[in-house]
């Protein structure tokens, strides 16, 4: 097996215990689809630089320190400034809706920072480093509209077009389609394609070079959000906007 294989396959093994919080071997093997045995010498690998701890008590494996560390580590990394977090949390009150505020990293869009409360909770499938779903999700969307259409076709085929609702489109040139709108227009907008009855809107950020480097977004019931849409890109494209101007002047604060 090739390295990048085994890098492949251990990366879905913590994958599917982060998701479960604990799995058995059998659990991670029928998920993976791959022999019980190569999951035992994973998870001992992992097991012996402590990324896997084993409760031999119930028979399960859970996330160990070490990624604790890593995910500290890629949280201090990715930290959104606080001006940023302060817009992300304005467009929340203002809009009346859960903000999002995410950025590339290499070839993924993920989300750095949430804004959300009690009667506008953010979609719970969301979370920091959320970066799954893009074809289905808006600052997925702007993340796609943004590559040449090659890389575009390999990011596609490497993550797939999973159907997540009877909405998700699943066509790759359907979506080539919708996205050339995406990129004439500067939004993106998903209804209830990531999850049913939901509706999403996102507006790409710029740094100093005009280079897209992320994405404010925001996400409603989609009843909430009808007869909205014109105001609601409005104050989406404001609030981007802001971003924009706090990322060319290189930590201004935002006004």
């Amino acid at each position: 097996m090739s390295s990048i294989a085994v890098v492949r396959r251990t990366f879905g093994v913590l994958e599917v215990v982060a998701a479960s919080g604990t799995a058995t071997a059998r659990e991670i093997a029928e998920r993976l689809e791959i022999p019980l045995p190569s999951v035992y010498r994973l998870l001992g690998d992992l097991v012996a630089n402590n990324y896997v701890v084993h409760l031999r008590g119930n028979g399960v494996y859970e996330l160990g320190p070490k990624c604790f560390d890593l995910g500290l580590a890629f949280r201090d990394q990715v930290t959104a400034p606080t001006a940023i977090r302060r817009a992300v949390d304005e467009l929340h009150q203002r809009i009346e809706a859960a903000a999002y505020f995410a950025v590339y990293r290499g070839s993924d869009i993920i989300l750095i920072h949430l804004s959300d409360c009690e009667r506008h909770p953010r979609l719970q499938p969301l979370r920091f480093g959320f970066h799954e779903a893009a074809h289905a999700t808006a600052f997925g969307k702007i993340l796609l509209a943004g590559m040449e259409p090659e890389h575009r076709s390999s990011y596609l085929t490497a993550r797939g077009m999973p159907r997540l609702t009877a909405h998700t489109t699943t066509d790759p040139a359907v979506l080539d389609e919708h996205l050339c709108e995406v990129s004439l227009r500067g939004i993106a907008w998903e209804h209830e394609e990531f999850l049913a009855h939901q509706t999403c809107a996102a507006v790409p950020v710029y740094d100093s070079r005009g280079l897209g480097v992320g994405a404010v977004a925001i996400s409603m019931p989609a009843e909430q959000a009808a007869g909205r849409r014109r105001s609601i890109e409005s104050t989406l494209r404001d609030y981007a906007g802001r971003c924009s101007r706090y990322l060319r002047s290189g930590g201004m604060p935002l006004s």
